[in-house]
This record gives C-alpha cells, sequence and structure tokens, in this order.
C-alpha cells in the first residue's frame, strides 16, 4: 500500500524540465520567438501565425520544447485616438 502511495505521488509531481542527453550533459530546453529570444518554460506570450494571434505557452512535451495555445486572442491596452493624457483639459486646478 505504501508502494503504491509513494509512486502515485511520484507521478504527480511536476517533470524537470532539463534533459540529460546519453553522454550525461544537461540540454536547457526553452522556447524561441519569431526573433529568435529565448522563452524560458513556462512563460507565456502573445503569437501570430497565419494571421491568427493567441496567448502561447511555452512547454514540454514528449522531451521537445514547443508552444501550445492557452488563450484565444492577445491581451492588449491601447488608448482611443481622440485622447490627449499630456493636456489635462477637464482637470480643476482648485481641488
Amino acid at each position: 500500500m505504501l508502494r503504491a502511495i509513494f509512486l502515485t505521488a511520484l507521478m504527480a509531481s511536476p517533470v524537470l524540465a532539463d534533459v540529460t542527453s546519453p553522454s550525461g550533459k544537461t540540454v536547457e530546453c526553452y522556447c524561441t520567438d519569431k526573433q529568435r529570444n529565448r522563452v524560458e518554460l513556462g512563460e507565456t506570450v502573445c503569437l501570430q501565425v497565419d494571421g491568427r494571434m493567441f496567448m502561447a505557452q511555452c512547454q514540454m512535451s514528449l522531451n521537445v520544447p514547443m508552444w501550445r495555445e492557452v488563450q484565444k486572442g492577445c491581451l492588449s491596452s491601447s488608448l482611443d485616438g481622440g485622447d490627449n493624457l499630456s493636456e489635462p483639459g477637464g482637470i480643476n486646478p482648485k481641488i
């Protein structure tokens, strides 16, 4: 019974991201973005593929780093073209 609990706990633990090569060297695993910048496992970025934009997370699949879609669309912020934040306009100077 104790052995079954130990094996279950072992299977539920997170898998380490580093891979050991046959020569015994540790190989770092990471993804790359469009500009070939390194993106660590677990990081989430906005990707644009074939005109479609989505949030993707760098994950491992069968010992290979890959991008997995985690949300449709991308998080963004923008200002309406009519807003001019450099001019206070509606602020009461007596406050």
